[in-house]
């Protein structure tokens, strides 16, 4: 699993990318435990989830997409992002 908190000053980070900020962060232990649970209940291999940090610092989901964008934030921080989909690609059953 990858986490990573982008900030913004914007509500919209996605109008000018030169205002965010990445920080690969450790996902909180529940969080991680039910983000595999989702996965698992609808038999996903991959998800690429959204959250929103409250101002009590809260985790609100936003959604899972099953083929989402990962590439831009591998480029910003070095996650090993393909490597990882490509090590588990490799050990899928056939």
């Amino acid at each position: 699993m990858f986490c990573v908190r982008i900030e913004s000053d914007l509500l919209d980070w996605r109008q000018d990318y030169d205002r965010i900020a990445y920080t690969v962060v450790d996902p909180p232990p529940r969080l991680a435990d039910t983000a595999f649970a989702f996965l698992r209940a609808l038999d996903l291999s991959f998800g690429a989830f959204d959250f929103a940090i409250t101002r009590d610092g809260s985790h609100m989901f936003l959604e899972c997409n099953p083929n989402g964008q990962w590439g831009w934030l591998e480029d910003a921080t070095g996650i090993p992002v393909a490597a990882a989909i490509a090590e588990l690609l490799l050990e899928a059953p056939r």
